[in-house]
């Protein structure tokens, strides 16, 4: 087995994983409750406001966010982008599924997928503009 994935800093949970996407969603600065308001009505989670704030300590302790008080109210502020955590789970999917061979992980994901040929095209255009 690749230990070299399981040494890099732990993934987020599943629970973890949704309550980062409602705050990257957000764009800003969001208040605790205007975050679980997110996730009741975009993401289906009747969260109480204690798991969401135990599980924000956790996010904390992980380094993804900040948090803070503003008057009444707490907020979270994010600390690791979207983008940079997105590239990780990528880039450590491919070394364990597919041994670092990204042409093998591409072609799983495409095989998979009904694409357009608006989508091929787009992903010709992405893949000729590495060349440059």
């Amino acid at each position: 087995m690749n230990e070299k994935f399981f040494e890099e800093e732990r993934n987020l949970s599943a629970s973890e994983t949704v309550i980062m996407k409602a705050i990257w969603d957000a764009k800003d600065d969001i208040s605790i409750p205007d975050l679980i308001d997110k996730l009741r009505e975009e993401y289906g989670k009747d969260y109480a406001r204690t798991t969401v704030v135990t599980f924000l300590l956790k996010l904390s302790d992980k380094g993804f966010v900040r948090t803070y008080r503003k008057g009444k109210l707490s907020y979270a502020h994010i600390m690791k982008s979207e983008e940079d955590y997105k590239a990780k789970l990528l880039s450590e999917e491919a070394d364990f599924w597919f041994d670092g061979q990204v042409p093998k992980m591409v072609s799983a994901l495409v095989s998979k997928r009904n694409l357009s040929k608006e989508d091929v095209a787009e992903i010709k255009n992405l893949l000729d503009g590495l060349d440059n």
